[in-house]
């Protein structure tokens, strides 16, 4: 699989119709958990790969630590994905996906928000960073 802009551009199209279709399906209110295991089985119906809990591992000076640190989906191990069923996105979401992202090197992050009424418009936030520069167009 070559990974440019074009297939990630097609892939967040893939996953954020999965995310309208769970949401369509359940409605705002329940909790992440729950979210989590419907997307996972809608993205295995659509068959697109993905890992759950995916662990970070941490470098740091020159010691690798467990942290125990996860991020909730890593999408075919190029977009992290995030999930909250919360009130609203602040800063510190987008700070925690931004960080996932750097630490995995991955070049995509989707903070995706079930508790909202519209997930394109209201719920959903796409992030891109420094390793997006070395894919090719």
């Amino acid at each position: 699989m070559m990974m440019n802009k074009t297939f990630l551009d097609n892939l967040e199209y893939k996953i954020t119709g999965a995310c309208i279709e769970v949401n369509k399906v359940l409605g705002p209110g329940l909790l992440e958990s729950v979210y989590q295991k419907c997307l996972m089985r809608e993205l295995q119906l659509q068959n697109i790969n993905f890992t759950a809990e995916h662990l970070i591992l941490l470098s740091y000076k020159d010691a690798l630590l467990d942290t125990e640190l996860k991020v909730d989906l890593v999408i075919e191990n190029c977009i992290v994905l995030e999930l909250k069923a919360i009130e609203k996105i602040l800063p510190i979401h987008e700070a925690q996906i931004l960080t996932y992202m750097k630490l995995l090197k991955i070049p995509k992050g989707l903070l995706i928000n079930f508790n909202s009424t519209n997930i394109v418009h209201h719920g959903k936030k796409s992030f891109v960073n420094e390793f997006m520069y070395d894919i090719d167009s």
